[in-house]
C-alpha cells in the first residue's frame, strides 16, 4: 500500500474564522526559498498524528489552477499550513501572498505544506526518524501529571526535578521532560541560564525588537551536581534505551557551565555505567567539549541552520565564538570515539542550495560526523530571510533530492531527528571499524 496519495491533493484555505475549506478547483503547491512550484503525489504523505494545522493570518494561498495550469492567489481568505509532529521532516513550505499590512510576523513554529483529498490532510514532508519516543500516542496526559507529581514529590527539594515537572512537563507539554517522569528513553538536563548565542528564532528569549514572543521561559537558576545526580542515576539505570541529556529549549547554552556538566559526568560514572550521556550544545568552546569527552561524554548535537559560515553568523549572532569551533566540537567528540550529530535546521530552498551542499559535504569529511538530524525550522520564512538580507535565491535541488545525494556519497552517515541510543551507537561504531 503507497504512502502517497493516488493524486495531488486540493487546496485549503480558511475564512477569517478560522474554518477549514478545500478548494477543488485547485492543487496545492509548496514553497522552496522564494518560489512557489508545483507539487507530485510522491511529496505527500497523510498528515501525521499529533500534527498541528495553523491559519495564517494577512497571508492568502497559492494554489495550481487546474483548468489554466497557473499558479493563482486565493483573495480574501487566509492560507494554511501544517506543523508535522516530530519525527518527520519538511519537504516543502505552505506557499502563500502576504498583506505587508497586515501579516504580523509568525510565531516560532514551522510552516508546512498542507492539503485535501479523499477526506484526509495531506503534507509535503517525510519520517526521517522511525523512533516513537515522541509520537503522541504514547502519552496520556492525566497519567503524565500523575506520575511528574509522584516524581517531584520523590524529590524534595529538588528544584531542578520541580522545574521540568511543572515548567516543562505539565505546562510546555515537552515530550522529553514527559518521557523522563514516565520513566524512559531521554531525559532533559537544563542547567544555564545564559548563552553566548543570540538566536533570531531563540525559543527562550526574544528582545522586544523582533516582534516574537519565545514559547518557552528560559532557566532562572543553575542547578547543584547533587540535584542532577539524584534523578540521572536513577533514570540510566531503570529506564529503557536511557540517554540523559545537557542542553534544552528551557535554558542557555550548557558550555557556558561546561565545568558543572563535567562533575556530574564523573559522578554519573561513578555510580552506573548504563547509558548515554549527551550534550546538545551550540558547539562554542572545543576545549571545553574536549574535558567532557575526557571525562566520559558519550555524544554530543551541535546546532546550526547551515553549513556556511556566514549563514551561520547571521543567524545565531555569536558571542566571543566563531562557525569554526562548532566544526571543531564535533570533530573532537569523534576523535574521542564518540558520536557526532549535528541538528540541522532545515529551510527548503536555502539548505537543498548547491552551495550549501557542497559545505555539507565538507564538514561531514572535516568532522567525521555520525549523523545528520534534519530538523525542522521553526520561524517565519520572510521574517528569517529578511533578517539575513537575503532577497533572492538560485533554484534548490529539493530536500529529498539532496538527502539522497549525501546519503549515497556517505552511506554510514545516520539520518534521523533524535538523540540515538546506545544500541545505535555501538552498532554504527561497529559498522565502521
Amino acid at each position: 500500500m503507497s504512502i502517497h496519495p493516488h493524486r495531488v491533493p486540493f487546496m485549503v484555505f480558511a475564512d477569517k474564522d478560522g474554518n477549514i475549506f478545500e478548494d477543488t478547483r485547485y492543487e496545492a503547491v509548496g514553497r522552496s526559498g522564494y518560489n512557489v512550484y508545483p507539487l507530485t503525489p510522491e511529496d505527500f504523505i497523510e498528515l501525521p498524528f499529533g500534527s498541528d494545522l495553523f491559519t495564517l493570518p494577512g497571508r492568502r494561498p497559492y494554489g495550481l489552477d487546474l483548468e489554466t495550469g497557473e499558479f493563482e492567489v486565493l483573495e480574501e481568505v487566509q492560507a494554511v499550513a501544517a506543523l508535522n509532529a516530530p519525527a518527520y521532516t519538511q519537504l516543502y513550505m505552505a506557499a502563500f501572498g502576504t498583506d505587508e499590512e497586515n501579516a504580523p510576523t509568525l510565531p516560532l513554529y514551522c510552516y508546512t505544506t498542507v492539503g485535501w483529498l479523499d477526506d484526509k490532510f495531506y503534507t509535503t514532508a517525510v519520517r526521517i526518524d522511525p523512533d516513537t519516543r515522541q509520537d503522541l500516542e504514547h502519552f496520556d496526559q492525566e497519567y503524565i501529571v500523575q506520575k511528574t507529581d509522584e516524581k517531584i514529590a520523590a524529590n524534595p527539594g529538588n528544584r531542578l526535578v520541580e522545574h521540568l515537572g511543572n515548567n516543562c512537563s505539565k505546562r510546555y507539554c515537552c515530550p522529553a521532560a514527559r518521557n523522563f517522569f514516565l520513566g524512559r528513553w531521554e531525559c532533559p538536563i537544563p542547567v544555564s541560564p545564559a548563552c553566548n548565542s543570540n538566536c533570531l528564532g531563540c525559543i527562550s528569549f526574544q528582545p522586544e525588537e523582533h516582534e516574537l514572543t519565545s514559547p518557552q521561559d528560559r532557566l532562572t537558576f543553575i542547578p547543584t551536581v547533587q540535584e542532577i545526580v539524584d534523578f540521572t542515576v536513577p533514570h540510566l539505570e531503570t529506564a529503557d534505551r536511557p540517554i540523559v541529556s545537557f542542553g534544552q529549549g528551557c535554558e542557555g547554552e550548557p558550555l557556558l557551565v561546561w565545568q558543572l556538566m563535567r562533575d556530574v559526568i564523573i559522578e554519573i560514572r561513578k555510580r552506573t555505567s548504563r547509558g548515554i550521556i549527551n550534550l546538545n550544545t551550540n558547539g562554542s568552546k572545543p576545549a571545553a567539549v574536549e574535558e567532557l569527552m575526557k571525562a566520559g561524554l558519550n555524544s554530543i548535537r551541535v546546532s546550526t541552520n547551515s553549513a556556511r559560515k556566514e549563514i551561520y553568523e547571521a543567524y545565531y549572532l555569536p558571542n566571543n565564538y566563531q562557525f569554526e569551533d562548532i566544526r571543531e566540537s564535533a570533530r573532537i567528540a569523534r576523535q574521542y570515539g564518540g558520536w557526532a550529530s549535528i541538528n540541522y535546521f532545515t529551510f527548503p530552498g536555502m539548505t537543498d542550495q548547491e552551495e550549501e551542499y557542497q559545505a555539507l559535504r565538507e564538514w561531514i569529511r572535516f568532522s567525521d560526523l555520525s549523523m545528520i538530524q534534519w530538523r525542522n525550522f521553526n520561524i517565519d520564512p520572510d521574517w528569517y530571510l529578511g533578517k539575513l538580507n537575503i532577497t533572492s535565491l538560485n533554484e534548490g535541488m529539493g530536500i529529498k533530492t539532496m538527502m539522497d545525494k549525501i546519503k549515497n556519497e556517505f552511506p554510514h552517515l545516520a539520518y534521523g531527528y533524535f538523540n540515538p541510543p546506545a544500541e545505535v551507537q555501538v552498532n554504527y561504531n561497529d559498522l565502521r571499524k
